[in-house]
């Protein structure tokens, strides 16, 4: 190895690379922002709540994916990397601080730290491969686009009313859709999908320890719930069923196709489709996680009350989302959706009209079980058959 190759931060096409201590050490800042997001729709169960919580949880999942992707082109080793990696630290700190008022008192403060995170990340990255045009251009490709999205996300934190959720989700749009685009910027192109391939295999491990994390709001959020309050009976068992809720939501994404995604990437004709569509993938997972953080928290603080329909939309509404990226996920993987997420999410949808006559509790129960016919359902058809090998769809 020669002193260059030591000391240079852009890794090229050195191959994939396993997940560092320092990438893990990120994730931690990840946990407080998405418990204050469900904590954040538990507080406002309404179609307001419920779209303000979608662009938080959005903008958040963002920091991370964009983050995750342009680490991964670099040596992680590197000083450069580090002193970008705790700069992202630290503006998701003032994301997470500011996310119960983001859409009052703080929503300037919000959307600074999120254009902060995004573009002084490109900036760190370029100034570190100066005199190396070639390795700076994911950089710039990432500060060109974020740029852009920079305008309506300070302006929404400028604005009142409902023009601030818009322009937002005008932001988001620019930031997701140039993502699924490859980042397509004046002079420079589009970013080149070899690049993506060698991002592959890392970026599945990340994915899938992104997800386990996300299973960490599940069991803060209503960890905290029941030791704010009075300890009952009722109220310990609303914490059993979340924390079964909790296992199960693991066990449905770690089977098959949630521990071959690194051997299906490396069968698929296309890696590079896989990091593409990773993050939309996940994002509907993970979005399930939250929602259901939500409903089995207000399920903890008020288990014998009446299920309104808002929280009834919840706590099924929070599985389903997680049904439906994780039949996704499993086509990607197998080519195939298993019937059982199928009859689980009409059993939800055709559940809720029922649920809102029921104590919350029951809800909540009712919701575990989905899962738990899910989970049995798929330890029936593994059990005694030999390992499924992977059959990406791509």
């Amino acid at each position: 190895m020669t002193i260059e190759r030591a000391v240079r931060p852009s890794r090229e096409d050195e191959g994939p690379q396993r997940a560092t201590l320092l990438e893990l050490f990120l994730d931690l800042v990840f946990v407080a922002a998405l418990a204050l997001t469900s904590r954040t729709l538990a507080q406002r169960l309404d179609w307001v709540g419920a779209f303000q919580a979608v662009l938080l949880l959005m903008a958040i999942w963002w920091v991370w994916s964009a983050t995750a992707l342009a680490t991964d082109l670099y040596r992680k080793q590197r000083p450069p990397i580090f002193v970008t990696t705790l700069w992202v630290m630290l503006g998701t700190i003032l994301l997470a601080g500011s996310l119960p008022g983001a859409f009052a008192e703080h929503a300037l403060l919000f959307a600074s730290a999120y254009v902060a995170i995004q573009v002084g990340r490109g900036i760190f990255l370029v100034a570190a491969l100066r005199g190396r045009r070639a390795a700076q251009l994911p950089a710039r490709r990432f500060i060109f686009w974020f740029v852009v999205s920079a305008v309506p996300w300070l302006a929404g934190g400028l604005v009142a009313g409902p023009a601030r959720g818009l322009l937002w989700a005008a932001a988001l749009a620019v930031d997701y859709g140039s993502a699924w685009l490859r980042y397509p910027t004046p002079r420079v192109g589009r970013l080149p999908m070899p690049q993506y391939a060698v991002a592959a295999d890392h970026l599945a491990e990340r994915y899938q320890q992104f997800f386990t994390l996300a299973l960490g709001d599940l069991i803060l959020v209503t960890t905290l719930a029941f030791a704010d309050n009075e300890v009952t009976p009722i109220r310990t068992a609303a914490l059993l069923v979340g924390f079964a809720a909790t296992v199960l939501l693991w066990q449905i994404y770690v089977h098959r196709a949630g521990a071959l995604l690194e051997a299906a990437i490396e069968a698929s004709r296309d890696p590079g489709g896989f990091v593409r569509s990773a993050p939309y993938t996940h994002l509907l997972m993970v979005a399930g996680v939250v929602a259901t953080a939500a409903g089995f928290e207000v399920v903890i603080l008020h288990p014998t009350e009446q299920t309104p329909p808002w929280l009834a939309a919840v706590i099924l509404g929070g599985p389903a989302l997680f049904l439906v990226g994780r039949a996704r996920f499993e086509y990607e993987v197998f080519s195939r959706v298993s019937p059982s997420r199928v009859v689980a999410l009409l059993v939800l949808v055709l559940a809720g009209p029922a649920l809102v006559l029921t104590p919350a509790l029951v809800a909540g129960l009712a919701a575990a079980l989905v899962l738990a016919g899910v989970a049995v359902s798929d330890g029936i058809r593994a059990y005694g058959n030999p390992p499924e090998p992977p059959a990406p769809s791509v």
